[in-house]
């Protein structure tokens, strides 16, 4: 498995496993409507597109030359600060390292941020242990995880670097 920037080719690939993974985690907490909903709207592929135009970011694919297992998305939002957008492992690559080759390269793409955040649903317990084991540690919340006005309450992690 190897880390990647990803490029358009990547792009179908991306938004699929973005849906798959979303229906996996998140159809029994926000139901399969709004999943829908969100992946129709955050991960179409123009989304994603514009991902890779975004300015003073970094989007990965975690890549074992057959599949896409797993993908990453940060941005600088203040000079000192970084904020992990998404990061997403296919189900069946959980808990072989792939997150945290992802998460590392991220780390290391923003080198000089002195924070990074996230956003992350309060119910997904796997994903908060995750990121506290990476160092991250809850330093708020929002109604509005994701977009403004997307009405999903998250908490707010921060690693200081």
């Amino acid at each position: 498995m190897w880390v990647r920037t990803a490029s358009k080719r990547d792009i179908p690939a991306i938004s699929q496993l973005l849906g798959q993974v979303w229906h996996d985690t998140y159809d029994t907490i926000y139901g399969i409507e709004k999943v829908n909903a969100i992946t129709a709207q955050w991960h179409s592929i123009s989304a994603l597109e514009r991902n890779l135009k975004q300015p003073a970011s970094e989007f990965l694919v975690a890549d074992d030359g057959n599949t896409i297992a797993g993908t990453a998305f940060a941005s600088q939002i203040e000079p000192a600060t970084a904020k992990l957008h998404q990061l997403y492992v296919l189900p069946q690559f959980r808990g072989k390292g792939v997150g945290k080759l992802l998460l590392e390269e991220i780390e290391d793409s923003f080198f000089e941020a002195q924070n990074l955040v996230l956003e992350v649903e309060a119910l997904n317990g796997p994903a908060i242990r995750f990121y506290q084991q990476h160092g991250f540690i809850q330093t708020g919340n929002t109604a509005n995880c994701g977009a403004d006005g997307s009405g999903s309450a998250a908490l707010v992690f921060t690693k200081k670097r």
